[in-house]
């Protein structure tokens, strides 16, 4: 592609954006890697954003790009798209080629996340410092403001905002898998540019002028510290007066880090703000932004890395106070792990976690979304420690995560509450609905976790006069000449500031906080109790009906004497329903229950009974019961508590096929062919002996009850709808038959009987097995 002539700028897109039509993958990434070596960064400033919309799409969706979110492994271009656009890969060096220059890009604000554009367009500087000193203010007014960013930071929007870009997916194909090479792209560059070992790496290209710098560092007004701490009292400062900024060489180090993390968080979580989170409690308003379960699915990757690089911090960095920071030499890197979850991710984490809690279907999908709410309140599970897992089921928390239970308390009382009141709503039969209840309970009933949540809620529920007599924090230590009993006040104190902080600022100074270990909630756990054990008696009673069934039409029903009732195997079960998933549903909901009592220290004899006396009422009364409905003009209509019966398994309607058991869809294991000539073979034989068949039926001695046996109609409901006995041939159609006469004939071959003899052993064998059904048939129903 490249020439040993440049061609202009112009020309130059004009013959790539030709070649993106008639050339593979494979050599139009060649033919960049030659352009981005060989030209200099002016010529290339005209095809970045091209390029940018190429690989990941437009931001409106129209334009697909590479299609990064389907793209898996399987796929010839897979390989070449990783290696093209990897941390230190052609893509990114382009990035940096251009950066040294210092090029802008302009992004519109209104693909910016909603309350970040609300706020721009009101007039007002948004909280993060991302966006601080990049607006650009057009003649026409704020509605058609511009982001200009440089390049790393416009690369990094364009591929983080292609994971919620609307997409049109062709059927059959969903972006949901974690093979895809967007998934695999989003965890190479956080163990990259956030490694949990050593530091960033530098960056790959240097210009003349030296290695290219940060573009846009912090001032001391927006730091660590300052940034995701919402103080009640901070004033909201005007986009027209945005800081200035002078160069911090500390910064210079993780730059990148910072850009690419505070870009994920906005455009992946930062959908949601207290207030619009308020408003979404009222059912008629609309909700503004829908997660997918891929996004999901990447959210959750996202906290678990962030994790996995807070807890690399060092020991010695991480027992530091934070005034000990500012006199001792600290790395911007260690820096950044020691507040990078709190600071960066928890509210608008926290807000996003709750819209899902409230708005996701009440089906199994909810796993992606569970999963990641489980990895946040458990940072132990990524400290790099290799744990056994046996041992790791019963570990016990250990006393160093105090402190993040109570900066992140609403993670674990206020969500487990809304996950109390989705439970109590989901069909608990269902296996993976089962599943998700366990999970819950098991997580909480680590041992030591309760117990440091409980203490969370009695730090928030301290007397606000203790803020007031709240200290500088430059007291003295006892080694120092000061008290130990005022040092520890103090620390209780801390404590206390800090929990209070954490719920006013993610809750709002009005909130109505309910204790996790109140009565309360006391009551909702046990009613979830009720419902699960309801649950457990609804797949137990399924549970042995299958197996009874299945028992009925095991080995002797292959010699006609099981249930020859067409209907039975079309009741409307599901896969979910069948004797494994139930089996496990039982075991998921017995140690959910076992979890429940022990994190709330329920009474087990209590409990023992009440589930007892809730199993044996079931089993008098509601087994047997339709759902509550009421007479409608055409027919039953559901009511509420009808439907709640239904989605808890407590009741459901007999469903089954009343019409002509010969005229039945056909089968999976039956022959189509079969069963359509025989059923004109048993029609011409019913209209021709009728009424033959009619007469002995109707006879009271053994011949009229041989007849019944097999001329009688299949099922009672059919009995007394229609009582003429027919012959039913369809049972030959059926490949299990089939395969039961050909290993017969085959055994009678070797037998060296022929077919004829063996026809009539078939024959013999089947009246004389009638004769006894017809002797017996009573005794053996009754056993």
């Amino acid at each position: 592609m490249a020439a040993p002539t440049l061609q202009q700028p112009s020309f130059l897109l004009a013959n790539l954006k030709a070649d993106t039509s008639t050339k593979p993958l494979l050599h139009r990434c060649q033919d960049l890697v030659k352009i981005i070596d060989d030209y200099p960064a002016k010529e290339l400033h005209a095809i970045f954003p091209w390029l940018v919309e190429t690989v990941f799409g437009s931001l409106d969706g129209i334009i697909a790009g590479w299609n990064l979110r389907l793209l898996h492994s399987r796929s010839n271009e897979y390989n070449i798209v990783l290696e093209f656009l990897k941390p230190s890969g052609p893509m990114m060096k382009l990035v940096y080629k251009l950066q040294a220059e210092e090029y802008k890009y302009e992004i519109p604000v209104n693909y910016l996340p909603g309350p970040v554009k609300a706020c721009i367009q009101e007039g007002v500087l948004p909280d993060c410092p991302l966006f601080h000193n990049k607006l650009q203010f057009p003649l026409s007014g704020l509605l058609t403001l511009n982001l200009a960013l440089n390049p790393f930071e416009f690369f990094m929007f364009n591929f983080a905002y292609c994971l919620i870009t609307p997409k049109s997916y062709p059927q059959g194909q969903q972006g949901s898998s974690t093979d895809s090479a967007y998934f695999v792209l989003v965890d190479t560059y956080l163990k990259y540019f956030l490694p949990s070992e050593g530091s960033v790496p530098p960056s790959p290209f240097s210009d003349s002028r030296g290695s290219v710098t940060a573009p846009s560092p912090r001032s001391s007004s927006v730091s660590f510290a300052g940034y995701g701490v919402h103080s009640p009292s901070l004033l909201k400062h005007h986009i027209f007066h945005q800081p200035s900024v002078n160069a911090d060489p500390a910064a210079q180090e993780i730059w990148r880090s910072e850009t690419l993390l505070q870009m994920f968080v906005e455009i992946w979580l930062h959908h949601y703000s207290l207030e619009m989170y308020q408003k979404l409690q009222s059912p008629q308003v609309k909700e503004p932004f829908s997660p997918t379960e891929e996004h999901v699915l990447v959210v959750r990757l996202l906290v678990k890395h962030l994790h996995a690089f807070s807890n690399s911090l060092k020991p010695e960095q991480l027992s530091s106070s934070p005034s000990a920071h500012s006199h001792t030499h600290t790395s911007p890197l260690e820096e950044f792990k020691r507040v990078v979850v709190q600071r960066f991710v928890q509210q608008k984490l926290y807000l996003f976690l709750q819209n899902c809690f409230g708005h996701w279907p009440l089906d199994a999908s909810f796993r992606a979304v569970l999963e990641t709410w489980l990895s946040y309140i458990q940072p132990w599970r990524y400290t790099g420690e290799k744990t056994n897992p046996q041992q790791d089921q019963n570990r016990t928390v250990p006393d160093k995560w105090e402190l993040f239970v109570q900066e992140n308390l609403l993670m674990y009382t206020k969500l487990f509450q809304v996950f109390l009141n989705r439970a109590v709503r989901t069909d608990l039969v269902n296996a993976k609905n089962a599943l998700m209840v366990f999970r819950v309970a098991k997580v909480f009933a680590q041992p030591n976790l309760a117990e440091m949540i409980q203490k969370g809620e009695q730090l928030f529920l301290e007397p606000e006069h203790v803020l007031h007599h709240r200290q500088p924090r430059g007291y003295l230590t006892p080694s120092q000449g000061g008290s130990y009993v005022s040092s520890k006040q103090r620390v209780v104190t801390d404590m206390v500031f800090r929990v209070k902080s954490h719920v006013y600022a993610l809750e709002g100074q009005d909130c109505q906080y309910k204790q996790m270990f109140g009565t309360e909630l006391r009551g909702a756990v046990m009613k979830l109790i009720q419902i699960i054990a309801q649950a457990r008696q609804t797949a137990k009673r399924i549970s042995d009906h299958s197996s009874v069934a299945t028992a009925n039409n095991s080995f002797m029903s292959w010699f006609g004497m099981g249930s020859s009732d067409l209907n039975n195997t079309f009741n409307g079960a599901e896969a979910e329903e069948s004797g494994e998933c139930l089996k496990k549903t039982h075991e998921f909901l017995d140690r959910a229950l076992e979890n429940l009592c022990q994190i709330f220290k329920l009474n087990q004899g209590q409990l023992t009974q009440l589930i007892s006396n809730l199993g044996s009422s079931q089993d008098d009364g509601n087994c047997k019961q339709l759902p509550d409905c009421i007479q409608g003009e055409n027919g039953l209509i559901l009511t509420d508590l009808g439907r709640k019966q239904i989605i808890s398994g407590l009741r459901r309607f007999d469903i089954r096929y009343q019409g002509d058991p010969e005229l039945q869809p056909i089968r999976s294991y039956e022959n189509a062919l079969l069963v359509r000539l025989l059923y004109r073979i048993s029609s011409l034989l019913n209209d021709r002996f009728g009424g033959h068949m009619n007469a002995l039926c109707s006879r009271q001695d053994f011949l009229g009850r041989l007849g019944r046996h097999y001329l009688s109609p299949l099922s009672r409901r059919t009995l007394e709808r229609n009582r003429q006995p027919r012959l039913s041939l369809r049972p030959l159609a059926s490949y299990r038959t089939i395969l039961l006469l050909l290993i017969f004939y085959v055994l009678g071959a070797v037998l060296s009987f022929g077919p004829v003899s063996s026809t009539l052993l078939i024959l013999g064998g089947g009246f004389l097995l009638g004769l006894v059904m017809t002797l017996f048939g009573d005794k053996l129903k009754k056993h």
